[in-house]
């Protein structure tokens, strides 16, 4: 009820007055049934505006620390994501995040719309990063299809860092639903997860149109944020949110370059060598 009201009369009007989203393909999220919205992920926002376009509710798995706050401050938050179909995500990795993606299982099972960012993290720089193959796993094990969103211009509506939207306009594109049926049954390939995963980000980057990087978001954002405190060191250290935010859970590729990739036209493309924690981070909404 109280998501229903708030996305209804709270939320979805003011939304659409301040910031007149644009909306294409929303036919192809399917009226009933279970399905996973795949989105690339620019902004907090995001978690907000596509919700409110979506007519049937979407449940996201969002970073536990936003249920564990202290005070007033922090049980309102939890209360608020819990109250919006919000479902908590152990960020730490292996088990404790494989765990957590049993919720999202949950609510495919029941035949729901779940929301995830296959990149696990903001992208630090407006470009398309690697997927994490959790979205993968959870396609084939409930066996629904992917519907890619594109969120567009989210990043300059609320950049990292922002609490205070800037009013502009943003849009998304709801790409066709991704049917993975012929993988069915063997979802405890890694290869096979890595394949549906890499479908999945080019989809994002043909709607999106932003630059690929075949490169986690999380590392990228480890070594900027090593960068800065080398470069200002006498600047307190990156607090736990931004080392999670990084790490979650990854063990990135040794042998990718440290130079991301220039080319917008790149594939997402197979790493066999990867490692099953670094292929494991969950995908996280929200997250610094």
């Amino acid at each position: 009820m109280f998501y229903w009201f708030t996305k209804t009369f709270v939320l979805g009007p003011v939304l659409r007055l301040l910031f007149r989203p644009w909306v294409k393909g929303l036919d192809n999220v399917p009226a009933e049934g279970a399905a996973i919205l795949a989105s690339n992920h620019l902004s907090f926002s995001d978690s907000i505006f596509m919700p409110v376009m979506v007519p049937r509710p979407v449940a996201f798995l969002a970073k536990s620390e936003y249920f564990t706050g202290t005070g007033i401050k922090g049980r309102l938050t939890a209360a608020f994501f819990r109250l919006t179909n919000q479902l908590p995500m152990d960020r730490s990795g292996g088990a404790a995040s494989a765990q957590s993606l049993n919720a999202g299982m949950d609510v495919l099972k029941n035949g729901s719309l779940l929301g995830i960012y296959p990149e696990g993290t903001r992208s630090p720089d407006g470009r398309l990063y690697r997927g994490k193959v959790g979205v993968a796993r959870l396609a084939l094990q409930a066996r629904v299809p992917v519907i890619p969103v594109a969120m567009i211009g989210t990043d300059k509506v609320q950049p990292i860092g922002k609490r205070v939207p800037n009013i502009r306009r943003i849009g998304m594109i709801f790409g066709e639903p991704l049917d993975f049926s012929r993988y069915y049954g063997m979802e405890d390939d890694r290869l096979i997860q890595r394949s549906v995963t890499d479908e999945i980000m080019y989809e994002l980057m043909r709607l999106s149109g932003q630059e690929y990087v075949d490169e986690y978001a999380a590392a990228v954002k480890l070594r900027l944020a090593g960068k800065a405190q080398d470069a200002a060191p006498d600047k307190a250290p990156a607090g736990p949110d931004e080392v999670q935010d990084a790490a979650a859970g990854e063990t990135p590729n040794k042998t990718q370059s440290e130079t991301p990739n220039k080319s917008p036209n790149k594939t997402p493309n197979e790493s066999p060598n990867e490692t099953a924690a670094g292929e494991a981070g969950p995908e996280i909404p929200g997250t610094a």
